[in-house]
């Protein structure tokens, strides 16, 4: 059994507040749920208006396909328009 975690860190330019930050959160975070099957969540910034910490995981049998879905959900937040990804990291467990 193999898990790769994804941390992203996000720009959010369109948010003028709190309630339209979470809104574009939220939509991203749903998207990519029903799109990969990933656990997703945002983990920090939570409170930030312009920023939002995303941490998503995958537990797979095979490293090399928990690398791809998470390849391929990178390349969909990076076609958002949105957010912009500031950083992001993977890790295998």
């Amino acid at each position: 059994m193999v898990t790769v975690i994804l941390t992203v860190r996000l720009d959010i330019p369109g948010a003028g507040s709190l309630k339209e930050k979470r809104r574009v959160v939220k939509s991203l975070l749903a998207r990519l749920r029903n799109d990969f099957n990933i656990s997703i969540a945002e983990v920090a910034d939570n409170d930030v208006l312009k920023s939002a910490t995303l941490g998503a995981a995958i537990v797979s049998n095979d490293s090399s396909f928990g690398h791809q879905v998470i390849s391929k959900v990178v390349n969909r937040i990076e076609a958002s328009r949105d957010v912009l990804i500031l950083d992001y990291s993977t890790e295998t467990y």
